[in-house]
Formats: C-alpha cells, sequence, structure tokens
C-alpha cells in the first residue's frame, strides 16, 4: 500500500514538471484588443493624412487677327508658362501646335503664348475648378513675294528673297528672313521691310521697301532688269561649242562676276557691259558683250590665234 502511494506521487510530480516546461516553451499571447479608426496604438505617433491630388482645370484657347473676327486656323505654336515674378526664367508647361487647344492645368495663374511666323502674343490667365476659355489678339500682316522681267513672270525656283527691318539709314539694320521662295507666305508684324530678290546666282539683284499691315496680306512682285546668257567658246559663230571651257565673266572695271566651266554654261546677269575670258587647251580668248533688259541670248567667244 505504502508502495502504491510513493509510485502515485512521483507520476503526479512528473506530470506536474512536463505540464510546466510545456507553459516555459509556448507562452499563451492573447490578441490585441482592434482600434477605431484613426486611433493609433499606445507609444506610436500618427501623422495627418496624405492632402488629395490637386483637380485639374481645363484652359481652351484660340487666336484671331486684330482686324477679323475669325479665329485664326494654323500656322500657329502654343504654350503655356508659369508665371513667374519678373526676372524669373520662364518654364514651359505644355505646348501645342493645334488651331484651338485644350490644356488640363492644376488651378493657378499661367502665362499664355502664341507665335504665328514672327509674330508672338502672350497673356497672362488664371485657373480656377472647371473649364475656361479664353482668346489673344494677334497683331500681324503676311507677305508674299515674286519676281518678274518686264511683263514675263520669273520661275519661282530661280528666285530667293531676303527679309530685312531697316535700322536708322541702314536699308538692311536686321535680317528677318533668308531664302524666301516665291509665293511663300511670310508672316510678320506691321511695319516696313526692306526686300532684296536675287535671280540665279551672280549679280541680278532687285530690291524694294514693302509695308506690311495688320490683317493684310500684301502681294509684291519685284521686277529685274536682267536676262540669261548662255556662253560658249567656237571655233566660228554659230558652230558646236567646245567642251570642258572655263568661263569668266567681268565687269568693265575687272571684278569677277560669275566663273562656269562647260560647253554652254548659262548664267544671269543684270543688264550692262561684260567681259567674257574663255580659256581652253591652255588658251585664253576674250569678248566684250552687253546683256539687255529681258534679252536672252548666246555670247560666243572665239577660238582664233591673234
Amino acid at each position: 500500500m505504502r508502495r502504491a502511494r510513493r509510485r502515485f506521487g512521483e507520476a503526479l510530480a512528473l506530470a506536474v514538471l512536463w505540464g510546466g516546461a510545456a507553459a516555459a516553451q509556448s507562452p499563451a499571447v492573447p490578441p490585441a484588443p482592434a482600434l477605431p479608426p484613426g486611433v493609433a496604438p499606445q507609444g506610436v505617433t500618427q501623422g495627418p493624412p496624405p492632402a488629395p491630388a490637386p483637380a485639374e482645370a481645363s484652359l481652351s484657347l484660340r487666336a484671331v487677327l486684330t482686324s477679323e473676327a475669325k479665329p485664326l486656323r494654323g500656322g500657329l505654336t502654343w504654350r503655356i508658362y508659369e508665371d513667374r515674378p519678373e526676372g524669373g526664367k520662364p518654364v514651359v508647361l505644355a505646348r501645342s501646335e493645334e488651331a484651338q487647344p485644350t490644356f488640363r492645368l492644376p488651378p493657378g495663374s499661367y502665362l499664355a503664348n502664341v507665335t504665328y511666323g514672327f509674330v508672338s502674343t502672350s497673356k497672362r490667365v488664371t485657373l480656377n475648378s472647371g473649364a475656361a476659355s479664353d482668346q489673344l489678339t494677334v497683331n500681324a500682316g503676311a507677305l508674299r513675294l515674286s519676281g518678274a522681267v518686264g511683263e514675263a513672270k520669273i520661275q519661282p525656283g530661280q528666285l530667293a528673297f531676303a527679309v530685312f527691318v531697316p535700322i536708322g539709314n541702314n536699308p538692311e539694320g536686321r535680317l528677318v528672313r533668308d531664302g524666301v521662295k516665291a509665293g511663300e507666305i511670310v508672316r510678320l508684324p506691321e511695319g516696313t521691310y526692306h526686300v532684296v530678290s536675287t535671280w540665279g546666282d551672280s549679280n541680278a539683284i532687285q530690291r524694294a521697301d514693302l509695308k506690311v499691315e495688320n490683317g493684310r496680306l500684301t502681294d509684291a512682285t519685284l521686277n529685274h532688269r536682267a536676262a540669261t546668257v548662255t556662253l560658249k567658246l567656237v571655233a566660228a559663230p554659230g558652230t558646236e561649242a567646245f567642251a570642258g571651257t572655263a568661263f569668266s565673266v567681268l565687269t568693265p572695271g575687272g571684278d569677277t562676276i560669275r566663273e562656269a566651266i562647260g560647253a554652254f554654261p548659262q548664267v544671269t546677269l543684270a543688264e550692262g557691259e561684260y567681259q567674257l575670258i574663255a580659256r581652253h587647251d591652255g588658251k585664253v580668248y576674250t569678248q566684250d558683250f552687253k546683256v539687255e533688259s529681258g534679252v536672252d541670248r548666246d555670247i560666243e567667244a572665239i577660238a582664233k590665234d591673234p
């Protein structure tokens, strides 16, 4: 009987020992209580909620000429700048080449700019939420150029124009645009311009002062006094030209106007007197000639030894 009690006590002590070890290895952690929305756990600082993204507004723009009610339909470049204090470097926020663009921007103050040819106009605009529209007035005219000799039109591909703004007594004070083609429309601010027309690639040049008015297209034809001549070196008048001849065209004062190589090169020259020098096979031949406005002809140097 005593032995049974002793065994029962040992078993009970062993059970208590094993239960305590298990409790030490896996302690029970009660779940954290749920916190209401917006309440931070104790000891944790909660920051402010993120600010909502600013709503965008839409800005629709169009441009009109000073003297016209209808909006411009092409040739426009739009830019939207940050409205910065005086002296601040402008930053382009948006750009478009549509005739009537719509920009989506945060509410605020902006500088809207439109360029039409060589004319630029700006306007400050303020956007609130929602949609807004505005109109910019462009003070501009246009110039379209062509050339003629007498009553005959000169082929457009043979002409090139340069447009200058006179400064003081200098008609070519500031170059606005060169390489203008015949028939091309050049949009310009109102004012007086000096135009230089070059026919060919020598000295056939004509000049004119032209006025551009707001809202109007100025068509101008510059009349040249020149002609195109064909240079030849021949054994006798009317015979076949020698190939590989080097030609020089000189003024009576000895200034070289044009040089060319070939059997019969063509040169457009202003009316006046000239000297032709032809070099072939180590020999030099000369011929004086005169150019009359509108009279195209052959100029023949005779390859005859003195």
